[in-house]
Order: C-alpha cells, then structure tokens, then sequence
C-alpha cells in the first residue's frame, strides 16, 4: 500500500468518527482510477478519485469530505470583515439542494483518466494563466468543443473550470457546491448520467488573476474503451 493511498484512508477514518460515516479501503481502491497516471501530479489524481467517491455514494461524501471543506473554508474566511456574506451556512440554497442531488448518486459508472485529453486539459489551463482569461474559450477563440472534438471526434464533452483553488478537495468541493451558478453545470457534470461521461482530463496550473486554474474535461467513451492509465 503506498503512503498516498494509506494516507487517504486515514482521513476517511477520521472522517468516519466525526460524522458517523464510513469509507471503505474497497472504496479508496475503486475511487483511485488514476493511481497509476503518471502524467498527473498527485493533486490531479485526487481531483478523479474525489470524484468518484461521490459517485460511489454521493450522500456519504456530503456528510465528510463535504462538511470538511465547509468547515475549513468557513474558518479560513472568517478574518475578513465580510465573513457573513462569504461563509457556507447550513441554509445556503446551493448547499440544501446539493443534499437532495446527492441522495440518489450511488454506485455510478467511474471516471477514468486519459493522458490525451489531460494534455488538452492542462493545454488550456496554461492557456488561461498566459493570457491571464477565465473562459471555456482559448485565447484564439476556439470553444471548449472545437478543441475536445479534434482529437474525440462525434464524442459527448463537457468541461469544468475551477479558480482560486489548487487543492483536490477544495476543488472539487468548490464545483460540487456550484454556488452563484444557476444552472448547477459544474455540479451536474460531476454527478452526470444521461451522457455517459466516463473519461477525464486534468490539470492544475497557476493564474494570474486567480491564484490558481484547474481545468477538467469529460468525454463519453464507448464501455469497451480502456484508458491509458
């Protein structure tokens, strides 16, 4: 058992104690498709196997990894003077609704990781840092769809993007919650059926304006599509 892989069970069993939930070593295991992606640094495994996790039981993950981050965010913004208006209250409505979302996620289809598409994806996020932008757009207009589809033609894409945040957990927490977003499309395409999206790509780059970028891919790939781990 590697020191990552041991080291997120430990966190799930502290987890477990303080919110009365329990992840499995199964479900580590299952949850941590990209432990042998060597094109991804270890943050941008964690982002696929957070991922997954809420997958494997999206109730589960709201009672601990979820609580954790609010608990952490809500302590890290509480120096500043508008500390009401930027924490994470029990009665938020992106919260609330999360919960009802969240209820009837169990045991989905997993997320794999693919060497190509993270190069896409790292490919933009290095794109937004130069250039100091924040959009599904690159800088010389393409769409998030245009650039996918030339190396996944007559695939079903999607694309989350992430600011502020080069931590796993903050980061998928972050697009899970989807606050100011009416549409929930971060959040939707994390929990996806309907498109069967199964393959993913990641990366984590710095940004000017935003500390940090992190920009995620998903592509539908047929079920007999094995992904370069």
């Amino acid at each position: 058992m590697n020191k990552l892989f041991l080291f997120f069970i430990l966190i799930g069993f502290f987890l477990s104690k303080a919110n009365g939930q329990s992840w499995t070593d199964a479900e580590f295991r299952k949850a941590n498709t990209a432990a042998n992606a060597t094109y991804l640094t270890n943050e941008e495994k964690n982002i696929i196997m957070y991922m997954n996790l809420i997958r494997i039981d999206g109730e589960k993950f709201y009672y601990t990894f979820l609580e954790d981050y609010i608990n952490n965010y809500n302590a890290m913004v509480k120096k500043y003077s508008n500390y009401n208006q930027l924490k994470i209250t029990r009665t938020n409505s992106y919260y609330t609704s999360l919960l009802k979302h969240l209820r009837v996620v169990k045991n989905l289809q997993m997320f794999y990781p693919d060497e190509k598409l993270s190069i896409l994806s790292k490919t933009h996020a290095q794109d937004l840092n130069k250039n100091n932008i924040g959009t599904h757009e690159s800088s010389n207009g393409d769409s998030f769809s245009k650039r996918l589809s030339k190396h996944f033609p007559n695939k079903t894409m999607s694309e989350n993007i992430d600011f502020g945040y080069s931590n796993s957990l903050d980061i998928v927490c972050h697009l899970l919650l989807d606050c100011g977003v009416p549409s929930l499309g971060h959040r939707f395409n994390i929990l996806d059926q309907k498109n069967k999206l199964n393959t993913v790509g990641v990366g984590i780059q710095r940004h000017p304006s935003y500390t940090w970028c992190a920009v995620i891919d998903f592509v539908a790939q047929p079920m007999f599509y094995t992904s370069n781990q």
